[in-house]
């Protein structure tokens, strides 16, 4: 019979088995970083990242499917047989121009340093252990179309961590929906006879200014932002053309419908004041607001912090977006952040600088180790296994 105590001590020796793995991994998941970082890949173009966590991941034992999901640059990597299923993510898209301003590489190498970790403490009969892929996160969302097709069936919880610049057990993050806009008008030349065009690019000028007077009337869990993609080709002739990107994004979900509307508003007036048409695509998916485990991100905290890490317990009402936010609506999850050494802003050539560092490296090494602890808790602890899934079945949606 198992006691408390007997119980306690198996988890702990657990856990110092799953430290010691991702310390023997130490300097493989270094290189893979490195790697990754220094060959930055766009989303669903992943083909160097993917096949690399891939093949390190069958190096260790892994049976794995590449190309999962029906997704080129996604795969799904299994190792163990056990009643308790979890899953550590890994992303490894990069961002236009900038590279890995948002440190993929670091959340790829996290979450394999945290599988690793508790491949090395428990045995094969104890757990299921997941390794998800994921592409796409900064552009189409691939965690949405994986679950859509089946990836998170039968996981008892996902876990993933993210680099930025303060320590966060459970960041709140908005739900966002993207679209794709085109005013269609009619060239002519803007010298000997503008009066028989129609400037498509006005159209789209004016829609970006009435969005930028929407702010103003905002509520603060809210954000909208976008660019102007093309607005012409030569500057002596009207545009007959003119496309841009936008983004809305909220923590709750009914006012995000309510924002999308007041933005569609903005782009119908661009095209009532100069004439154009316009076509409005949104993307396939709605990246939710994250629904963090608390259950389970107190046990990451717990095994963080005593793996060094400090967390800022301050309230956060500045964030951004991820489809790990869909995920926690379908597993219980977790998505904490971790800082990395020195300051700078995600999505900035700053942060592009200092996800490739020592610093940043000590810090996805140590949040490997947390990730893993986490896991053995998840395991081997079946009380918290319990509350983690009592807390996600009860949680209603924004």
């Amino acid at each position: 019979m198992t006691t408390p105590t007997t119980e306690g001590s198996l988890i702990s020796r657990a856990k110092a088995a799953a430290q010691a793995a991702v310390g023997d991994a130490r300097d493989e998941l270094i290189e893979i970083s490195r790697e990754i970082h220094a060959n930055p890949e766009l989303a669903m173009e992943e083909k160097r990242a993917s096949g690399l966590l891939a093949r390190r991941l069958e190096q260790r034992g892994f049976a794995v499917e590449r190309g999962a999901f029906g997704l080129e640059t996604a795969f799904h990597a299994r190792w163990g047989e056990g009643p308790v299923t979890l899953a550590y993510l890994c992303e490894y898209d990069a961002l236009p121009e900038i590279g890995h301003a948002c440190g993929h590489n670091l959340i790829a190498t996290a979450g394999l340093g945290g599988a690793l970790g508790l491949k090395g403490a428990v045995s094969p009969g104890a757990v299921t252990l997941i390794v998800l892929g994921t592409p796409a996160e900064e552009d189409i969302g691939g965690k949405a179309i994986m679950i859509a097709r089946g990836a998170f069936e039968g996981v008892d919880a996902a876990l993933i961590a993210h680099p930025a610049p303060f320590d966060i057990d459970a960041p709140p993050m908005y739900g966002v929906e993207s679209c794709e806009v085109t005013y269609g008008g009619r060239a002519a030349h803007a010298s000997v006879a503008p009066e028989t065009g129609i400037n498509a690019l006005d159209g789209l000028v004016t829609a970006y200014q009435a969005i930028a007077q929407l702010r103003q009337h905002m509520r603060r869990d809210a954000r909208v932002a976008g660019i102007i993609t093309y607005g012409g080709s030569a500057h002596n002739v009207v545009p007959d053309r003119a496309e841009g990107r936008f983004e809305v994004r909220a923590l709750r979900l009914a006012y995000l419908a309510d924002l999308k509307a007041r933005v569609i508003r903005c782009f119908e007036a661009g095209a009532q004041a100069s004439g154009a048409e316009l076509e409005v695509k949104w993307s396939e998916f709605v990246y939710e607001p994250m629904n963090n485990n608390m259950a389970t991100a107190v046990a990451y905290k717990t095994n963080a912090e005593n793996r060094g890490r400090k967390f800022l317990d301050i309230p956060v009402d500045s964030t951004g977006s991820s489809d790990m936010g869909n995920v926690s609506w379908v597993v219980p999850s977790i998505h904490p952040t971790f800082a990395i050494g020195a300051m700078a802003l995600n999505h900035t050539p700053g942060f592009t600088q200092i996800s490739a560092t020592d610093a940043a490296h000590e810090a996805m090494l140590q949040v490997a180790r947390g990730l893993a602890m986490t896991g053995v808790d998840l395991v081997l602890d079946a009380d918290l296994l319990a509350r983690a899934q009592a807390e996600f079945r009860g949680v209603p949606r924004p």
